[in-house]
């Protein structure tokens, strides 16, 4: 089955091209689209975190990944499924990132640490609420940590 989804924003940030890593700190404005007032937003400034699902825009469809591989291609780790990874190759090229809120201006939102880069279609924008995070301990392999440890790190 085909869906049709309207992007319903478009983020606006400083890196023209995907990185693995070093996205700490990175400030993002995602500005509404047109038929979007300032209403749409209202109320969201009560919230620390909001939670952006988007599209990986950049892959090309013949880059997307159906099976398994080896995350960034380290053959270091155990090639896993397209679904056992945060790739951006993945077959609907749709990513989710939870962002700090900084603030809300009209139809413009201010996030911090977006890992999306500029022209990025945005699908969709929901509050970060404590009963929809995880209600137990988390687990995820050795590998993942590793893979993880300077994503969020600060660009020298």
């Amino acid at each position: 089955m085909k869906t049709e989804i309207e992007a319903i924003a478009t983020v606006h940030a400083r890196r023209p091209a995907a990185e693995d890593d070093f996205w700490g700190g990175e400030e993002s404005c995602i500005r509404l689209a047109e038929g979007f007032g300032p209403e749409a937003l209202q109320g969201l400034d009560a919230f620390s975190h909001v939670e952006l699902l988007f599209l990986f825009h950049g892959v090309a469809p013949e880059k997307v990944v159906r099976g398994a591989r080896h995350p960034r291609n380290n053959p270091a780790w155990p090639a896993v499924g397209v679904f056992a990874q945060r790739a951006k190759n993945r077959p609907n090229r749709i990513g989710s990132t939870i962002c700090r809120l900084l603030r809300v201006d009209g139809t413009q939102l201010f996030v911090a640490e977006l890992d999306a880069i500029d022209g990025t279609p945005v699908l969709d924008i929901k509050p970060v609420m404590a009963e929809f995070l995880p209600r137990g301990p988390l687990r995820q392999p050795p590998w993942s940590h590793e893979l993880m440890r300077d994503y969020w790190s600060h660009k020298a």
